[in-house]
């Protein structure tokens, strides 16, 4: 949880006062803040699926498909995150301390993993994609 209330922290502090073309910008290349808001909250709504046992929708996957594209703008992409990291938060508060060495599997190659790997995964990878934002948006005012 404290990984989530970091990110949530950070991701509006880094991102206070970027317009919405730069946070859909691509300065030297790099991935934009937007794709990085967007797959912060679609990866953490994809890997808390899976640390329920479930398997992706049609919607999750095509969601994924389509992070990079150009769309909201910052209020409502970091709406989107929170409301992500709330879900899942609901979902790690309602785990039973017995199941975090069951297994589970991710993605189409089944890779096994257990409830504890999940939700370890959960912070590691929301706070890699916060870091990458950071960099992002150092990059984007300078534009």
């Amino acid at each position: 949880m404290h990984a989530y209330i970091q990110a949530l922290e950070d991701l509006a502090h880094w991102t206070d006062g970027l317009s919405d073309a730069q946070v859909w910008s691509l300065p030297h290349g790099l991935a934009p803040v937007g794709f990085q808001l967007r797959h912060i909250a679609g990866s953490v709504e994809r890997l808390t699926a899976y640390l329920r046992g479930d398997q992706l929708t049609s919607e999750q996957l095509e969601a994924a498909r389509s992070e990079m594209q150009p769309g909201p703008g910052r209020a409502d992409l970091l709406e989107m995150v929170a409301l992500s990291l709330q879900d899942s938060e609901r979902v790690l508060r309602a785990l039973d301390p017995a199941t975090l060495t069951h297994s589970r599997v991710v993605g189409r190659k089944q890779l096994p993993t257990t409830v504890a790997g999940l939700v370890v995964h959960l912070a590691e990878h929301t706070q890699r994609h916060v870091g990458e934002l950071i960099v992002t948006t150092k990059l984007a005012r300078m534009t």
